[in-house]
């Protein structure tokens, strides 16, 4: 059961910030996965006084607040546009409408859970964060960062240069945790696959030894596809063995590319 002594709704990022430090302090974001926890929380903080609920285009990319829901992302036609879709396509499998309602984008991606169909989409995105504390930093970078560091994470920025992209992902059931999730996008002609669920965090693999170079054809999506499969570390749990995983990581960066060429 999930015991909280004390609610605060901060009204600074700074106030947030230094209330967070305390480890017996969490900040519920959706309250999702939190309050399936069996913990006591000293302060639960709750940062929607802090106005990060938007997507909004600027001029270095299209900033995301880490309050905005998933729904929201789902259907942001600016998302969209960007990616061909595929924004939507990476969140529409994950549970329910009622709980991307609820669900955050900051939620998602500061977890860094190993099923996070959102952090394969936005480290595939080469998206950067905002930290309150660490500042702007790849995310891939920020997936690095010990968890014993408690920053406080604002926002994500994306390009707002479209892309060519394709999200792919094998699930038990409907609403499942991904088995498997498989992003790969193309900007200026360069390939960058992100395979998440292995079941660790994702990890991103870029054509290296120039595989993709030239037109795509169908040989060459089936080499990519198995040099990735064959690069990647994966793992085994209730829903997938290791090897069941590498086969289906072949498939799916396949699939995945061959969606870009026909679109």
């Amino acid at each position: 059961m999930l015991t909280i002594k004390n609610y605060l709704r901060p009204k600074t990022p700074q106030e947030a910030y230094d209330l967070v430090q305390k480890r017996s302090n969490v900040i519920l974001g959706g309250m999702l996965w939190l309050k399936m926890q069996n913990r006591r929380v000293d302060t639960a903080i709750d940062l929607q006084d802090l106005g990060l609920s938007y997507i909004r285009q600027e001029e270095d990319g299209v900033h995301i607040g880490a309050m905005t829901s998933l729904r929201t992302l789902e259907t942001s036609p600016i998302l969209n546009e960007l990616t061909q879709g595929a924004a939507a396509e990476a969140v529409k499998p994950i549970v329910g409408v009622q709980f991307r309602n609820c669900a955050t984008v900051g939620g998602s991606l500061y977890g860094r859970f190993g099923f996070s169909d959102v952090l394969t989409l936005f480290l595939a995105w080469d998206a950067q964060v905002v930290l309150y504390g660490a500042g702007r930093m790849p995310l891939s970078q920020f997936v690095q960062i010990p968890r014993s560091r408690r920053d406080l994470l604002l926002e994500v920025i994306v390009s707002s240069q479209p892309v060519q992209a394709s999200y792919q992902s094998q699930r038990n059931s409907a609403t499942d945790f991904p088995v498997l999730a498989c992003c790969v996008m193309k900007k200026d002609g360069v390939y960058r696959c992100c395979l998440g669920a292995r079941p660790g965090a994702a990890r991103c693999y870029e054509d290296e030894t120039h595989i993709l170079q030239g037109n795509l054809t169908e040989e060459k999506a089936e080499t990519f596809a198995r040099w990735v499969s064959e690069q990647a570390a994966f793992g085994s749990n209730m829903r997938g063995s290791e090897a069941y995983r590498r086969r289906l990581a072949e498939t799916l960066v396949r699939r995945s590319l061959l969606a870009l060429e026909e679109e």
